[in-house]
């Protein structure tokens, strides 16, 4: 059975105002005073944010327990600094970002200026153990028309400067103002990525092949695929979902290669489409579905992606629950469905931001 790991980036807040605090750098010192062999928390590209890693999980339910588990020690170790911790990929209330002292960060600002300034948006990324790396190329070609339906799912950021982006997930149009992120063609061997990859890092318009922001792509430390595409969740049990649902991608793809089972062949602008329509309308309207490229129901989009993974999740255990949580989704609203109602019944986006801020331990 694949192993998957999760990393997920916080947004640091003030438990009473809501507002976000550059206080990383004191909270990753107190929490390897209080453990000193503590690698789970780690350092980002802004002040406002702490990120953590959870070890690689064979049983979904063991990672959703672990998520949730270093969600409640991140906000653990921002109390003792007088701060806490909010599952929030973008702020809703006016932010001026403060870039972590770093030199790699500091040639970051220095090259992209404003776009590096504005990125404070927080993700979760999903590592999925491979064979290979012709493995992974094979599934990093098959899984890409199915991302976006991920990104309707765990799309947790209509607020922006505090205002209403009219996107439910608006960090991943932030995101996109990277040079190397977003959608990629067919590669076809894993020869053909790593030259690519090469080429890129030869233009000098990144700084190394950890600038690499393909939505999925082979990771530089460990045997696995990464997909990046998704939000940060607002609840542990959506960052599972999104979890359970990578893998039944990466094992269904892995089948399909074996089995001579050409990708979909769309084009990497479909693609952008695709993903900008799930970031439009989250689940509240339509997707493009990812084998005709044509618009449906929300809902039907996301059975598709359960019916297409369905025979890897139901080899793992996964499949009942998973389409359980699809379904709670579908009925109650991912995170940015639960924003907007705050909003709506507080009309304080305070208020949004400290209720958010329980619904990331919960």
């Amino acid at each position: 059975m694949r192993t998957v790991g999760v990393e997920e980036e916080l947004l640091l807040v003030d438990p009473e105002t809501g507002e976000p605090r550059a206080l990383s750098a004191a909270v990753l010192a107190h929490a390897e005073r209080d453990d000193a062999d503590q690698d789970v928390f780690e350092k980002e590209l802004h002040e406002q944010m702490l990120e953590f890693a959870t070890h690689p999980q064979s049983s979904m339910e063991s990672l959703r327990a672990e998520i949730a588990r270093c969600r409640k020690e991140a906000a653990r170790h921002a109390g003792e600094i007088g701060c806490t911790v909010a599952a929030l990929a973008t702020s809703p209330l006016p932010v001026s970002p403060a870039i972590s002292v770093n030199q790699r960060y500091q040639w970051m600002a220095d090259q992209y200026g404003i776009a590096t300034r504005e990125q404070l948006v927080l993700g979760c990324h999903v590592h999925v153990a491979v064979e290979s790396d012709e493995e992974g190329v094979a599934v990093i070609d098959r899984v890409r028309p199915w991302l976006q339906v991920l990104l309707a799912l765990s799309a947790n950021s209509p607020f922006w400067q505090g205002h209403d982006s009219g996107y439910s997930s608006y960090r991943s149009r932030v995101w996109q103002r990277w040079p190397s992120a977003g959608p990629t063609g067919i590669f076809g061997s894993a020869e053909r990525y790593h030259r690519l990859v090469a080429e890129m890092v030869a233009t000098g318009v990144i700084l190394d092949d950890g600038m690499i922001y393909f939505d999925a792509r082979l990771s530089r430390q460990y045997p696995t695929v990464e997909v990046r595409v998704s939000d940060v969740c607002l609840r542990s049990g959506t960052a599972a979902l999104v979890a359970t649902l990578v893998r039944g991608l990466v094992e269904t793809a892995a089948r399909e290669w074996r089995a001579g089972r050409e990708p979909l062949d769309h084009s990497v602008s479909l693609l952008r489409l695709a993903y900008w329509q799930a970031a439009r309308s989250g689940l509240t309207g339509e997707l493009l579905h990812p084998a005709t490229m044509r618009r449906m129901p929300a809902e039907t989009v996301v059975r598709a992606l359960l019916d297409h993974v369905g025979p890897a999740l139901s080899d793992t255990g996964d499949l009942d629950r998973a389409r359980a949580a699809c379904e709670e989704l579908l009925r109650e609203g991912n995170g940015a469905t639960v924003q907007r109602e705050l909003m709506k019944r507080t009309g304080s986006l305070r208020d949004v931001v400290t209720e958010c801020v329980r619904h990331t331990q919960a």
